[in-house]
């Protein structure tokens, strides 16, 4: 486990999900009867381990109870089967309901039940439980015990008897002999089922978050780790001491293997859907990893299964799960995220912190004081109080000035006087997650656009000159120092070495700490990241400054785009479907260039006719191939390489045939160097390119441990490649405006202000009406201020900015109050007929490179059954040529083009064949044949039992 909270299994870095389930506790609810259409009540008891019991009244007024929702018997039965009540006995029990509601409930289901004793109670639930099974006491009692009174099969556990406790009203005290289902509580839950018929008592929203908790990390490996494998160790105990005779002597090692509690936390690890591979995008994807909740996994429900109110925001997700961020697909509402200040109390419940408020009475008049004390709340305690926003008018002393305020109470907006208001929320931001809180004016943003700026702040490259956004909202530190790559001056001191490699720091304790710098560090992203010094040597450090920064950091605050400047208009047409124009500054100047990093894997293996070799001799390839290749055959460190290059050479023994007389001859002169070998060198896959940074070799038999048996050695390469921005990379801001890069055109040609700055981005003023997301165009005009004025600002979620700040910053500043200047285009110097709104915007580049995808097909494989070429760039495949193209050439009357695509171009095999001779030899192309998927259509019909003849 690191530091970091995740876990490294076989050199993978890896994340446990928290999964959000049904607490145990007991739950009412009511629905209506299709036949009769009277309303039955229910209560359900949910254990954490073993059988769940329903309690229903049913429609003859029975009080009756089911076990896993099968086996139905009477209420009083199950009464009888804890301590052998008599009827008189049960009935005094309820003394404290309505003389009413026993009469019509209780006295009934008595009169029904037929037992008189306990051991006539246990042989009717053993009965119902085991129909057909022979009613024999002792495996009743059995039965029945193992089912309800075995800590082993039946488990309120903490949690549950917590629940029960405070949902009836109960003083047992939280401790493991009171984790199985007692007699008070079968009573008391009845009783209030009993109530709930006169509209006494309240029903359960089985979503609320009061009643959902969470299973976090140790729970879960606990659960689907070491107690699966604890079961299996107990198994194997038993089966070898039932072995053992009475003469032998036995050791605990020789019953006892550990085996399978090892296998099964690793199986937990490695196939969990509740274990997932750390996203290390950047250091923002790495923490949302961390606080990731979802309803699915084991015991949990399927997303296809999903219904909408599982999905939907409910309003006890305040401040604890963020509203915002979620997947856009199919998980949406399935998967969610924690909130900023959310925190899991030990039952697995979430809780967020409110201020507590002291109410000070002056004469007639109550005042009311926002204190400093702070108080975590789970979401059913929340609904007790009057609880406002942080937004409400407060004076210097932090009294309340505002009348009434709007509050929050039992799940409602309501307006109360302030004086009636119990607490108020720690920050406007606590409602959000830690990516949504780094958007500023997220307010001002469409929902759906909120999300897509979350997720767009996931997959930002970090970049090899980061720099923090000038317009950000306060949260960039603290995001930034949560995973621990970027170090801080735990005292005072001062600086005594510093490299790129490490930092000598002595503090003014007398203590020297050696700070180690990572550099250029793979992720399992393909990108790199790199830690960089802040300080120089000599230089004095005072406690809590930057001393590292890590990826997309800049001076400790998370980075991970560029300020740019932005100018909103349409240029000859290049910002069409959310086209990016940039300057080439952007490319000289490595603004938004990022490192790719690869690796590649060569094992050599011990095949059935003997092990692979290293080599540089390798058949069958041109010597200026190999001439990147050390005598071992080991591509050399600085080698720049390109798709088909070899990596690592090596060969692998063919099979032996029979020899022919010269063949025999050859082997006799020139020994074993005659042998059939084939080449299974490492090659650098089509489209991948890079230069040669590090090569690692781990031998089999020097570290056994780290290979497979089956593995002699294994040799890795990593290659390195600096990525610069170019056309077709995806760029994006904070709030939700992707798009590609259309066009990369010369700083000269961008157009500039009347100073002669040019812009480095255009983005079309469209995009932004259809989408709401405006508040881009509040952070273009406060990046404006923020750039004359040379300063950073800070624009909190949720907090309010007025327009007339906004308007006296630009006046003061000599700019338009709408920020709209007059443009100048870059080609021909005269300017626009019209303003534009031309700001600092913050942009980041988006792991979706050009580079990763970017694909083209001469010959290549093709289909073995349809003969059509493959699909996909992995492949070496082609784009189809589908139905709608087809439409495209019979709609410009181009059939002999038509032919070609769907025949010599796709499957006519013996066409194709021909057509490629005749271009060699330059001579007509002849006309195509049948096309190979009407010979497999042929075939399908035969095997339907079709016989079909070629009439022509």
């Amino acid at each position: 486990m690191t530091d970091r909270g995740t876990f490294i299994v076989n050199g993978i870095e890896r994340a446990i999900i928290n999964q959000i389930v049904r607490s145990p506790g007991v739950y009412f609810t009511a629905e209506i009867d299709k036949t009769t259409g009277l309303t039955l009540y229910n209560a359900e008891i949910r254990p954490y381990i073993g059988a769940w019991i329903d309690i229903t009244i049913n429609k003859n007024n029975l009080i009756e109870i089911k076990v896993n929702k099968k086996r139905k018997f009477l209420a009083s039965v199950f009464l009888k089967s804890f301590e052998g009540d008599n009827s008189n006995e049960i009935i005094s029990q309820f003394d404290s309901i309505d003389k009413g509601l026993l009469e019509k409930y209780i006295l009934p289901t008595l009169k029904k039940d037929q037992t008189k004793s306990k051991d006539e109670a246990v042989i009717e639930i053993y009965r119902k439980v085991r129909p057909g099974e022979p009613l024999i006491l002792d495996n009743a009692y059995e039965t029945v015990n193992n089912l309800f009174f075995n800590q082993r099969r039946y488990s309120l556990s903490d949690v549950g008897r917590y629940k029960i406790n405070k949902k009836l009203g109960l003083n047992i005290e939280i401790k493991k002999e009171n984790y199985l289902l007692t007699k008070t509580d079968l009573v008391e839950t009845i009783k209030y089922l009993v109530n709930l018929t006169s509209g006494k008592g309240g029903f359960d929203n089985i979503d609320h978050l009061g009643n959902r908790r969470l299973r976090t990390v140790g729970e879960l490996i606990s659960m689907y780790g070491i107690r699966v494998g604890m079961v299996r160790v107990s198994r194997e105990i038993k089966e070898r001491m039932s072995l053992v005779t009475g003469e032998t002597s036995v050791t605990p090692s020789q019953v006892v293997n550990s085996k399978p509690i090892i296998v099964a936390i690793n199986s937990f690890y490695r196939t969990s859907q509740l274990s997932t591979i750390v996203d290390q995008t950047n250091p923002l994807s790495e923490l949302d990893n961390l606080r990731r909740i979802t309803v699915g996994g084991p015991g949990g429900i399927e997303k296809e299964r999903a219904s909408f109110s599982i999905r939907d925001i409910s309003a006890s997700q305040y401040g604890r799960i963020c509203p915002i961020r979620s997947p856009e697909g199919p998980n949406i509402g399935v998967v969610t995220y924690m909130a900023l200040y959310s925190k899991v109390n030990k039952y697995g419940f979430l809780e967020t912190p409110y201020k507590r408020l002291e109410k000070i009475k002056s004469g007639s008049k109550t005042k009311v004081k926002i204190s400093d004390e702070i108080v975590y709340l789970q979401a059913d305690d929340e609904e007790n109080y009057y609880i406002s926003s942080n937004d409400i008018e407060i004076d210097e002393n932090n009294y309340i000035t505002s009348p009434t305020v709007v509050a929050r109470h039992k799940g409602e907006i309501i307006e109360v006087e302030s004086p009636q208001l119990d607490l108020i929320d720690v920050s406007s931001r606590q409602v959000v997650g830690a990516s949504a809180a780094l958007i500023p004016f997220l307010q001002n943003d469409d929902a759906s656009r909120a999300l897509m700026g979350t997720h767009m702040q996931c997959q930002a490259v970090p970049l090899i000159k980061p720099s923090f956004p000038i317009v950000g909202t306060g949260m960039e530190e603290k995001v930034s120092m949560s995973l621990g790559r970027t170090i801080k001056a735990k005292e005072d001191g001062e600086i005594k070495y510093v490299d790129g490699q490490k930092i000598i720091f002595k503090g003014k304790s007398g203590k020297t700490q050696n700070y180690e710098i990572e550099r250029f560090i793979r992720t399992n992203k393909d990108v790199t990241f790199d830690q960089r010094p802040r300080v120089e040597k000599g230089q004095k450090i005072k406690k809590n400054d930057i001393l590292i920064d890590g990826p997309s950091t800049d001076n400790g605050r998370l980075a991970l785009g560029q300020n740019l400047v932005v100018a909103y208009t349409s240029l000859n047409g290049l910002g069409y479907e959310d086209g990016f124009v940039v300057s080439d500054r952007l490319v000289k100047e490595d603004i938004l260039t990022s490192i790719t990093m690869e690796e590649f894997i060569a094992d050599l293996v011990d095949t059935k006719l003997g092990p692979e070799e290293l080599t540089r001799d390798i058949p069958n390839v041109r010597e200026e191939v190999l001439q990147n290749l050390d005598k071992e055959g080991l591509v050399l460190v600085g080698t720049e390489v390109k798709g088909g290059d070899i990596l690592v050479g090596k060969v692998a023994p063919k099979g032996e045939k029979e020899l022919t007389a010269e063949e025999r001859l050859l082997r006799a002169i020139f020994g074993e160097k005659a042998k059939d070998i084939k080449d299974t060198s490492l090659r650098i896959p089509y489209g991948k390119r890079g230069n040669v940074v590090n090569i690692e070799t781990i031998d089999g038999k020097k570290d056994p441990n780290e290979l497979e048996p089956s593995i002699l050695k294994r040799i890795i390469v990593n290659t390195a490649q600096l990525r610069k921005i170019s056309v077709g990379d995806k760029l994006a801001g904070r709030h939700g405006n992707k798009g590609v890069i259309s066009k990369i055109l010369p700083s000269w040609d961008m157009p500039y202000l009347e100073d002669g700055t040019p812009v480095d981005v255009i983005l079309s003023p469209l995009s932004i009406l259809s989408r709401m997301n405006l508040g881009q165009l509040f952070e273009n005009l406060m990046g404006t201020i923020a750039s004359y004025k040379g300063i950073d600002i800070s624009a909190p979620v949720f907090e309010k900015i007025k327009e007339e700040f906004i308007i006296s910053e630009l006046e003061k500043l000599g700019l338009p109050t709408d920020n709209k200047v007059t443009l100048f285009d870059g080609q021909t110097g005269s300017p626009y007929n019209r303003k534009v709104l031309v700001g600092t915007t913050y942009i980041m580049k988006l792991i979706h490179m050009v580079e990763d995808k970017f694909h083209a097909r001469s010959v290549g494989p093709y289909s073995l059954v349809t003969q059509q070429p493959l699909g996909g760039k992995s492949q070496l495949g082609g784009q189809r040529f589908g139905e709608m193209e087809v439409w495209a050439l019979e709609s410009h009357r181009v059939p002999y083009t038509l032919q070609e695509m769907l025949t010599i171009k796709s499957d006519d095999v013996r066409g194709r064949t021909k057509a490629f001779e005749s271009i060699i030899k330059g001579i007509d192309i002849p006309q195509s044949s049948v096309p190979e998927s009407f010979h497999v259509l042929v075939k399908e019909l035969n095997a339907l039992g079709l016989s079909i003849d070629y009439i022509k």
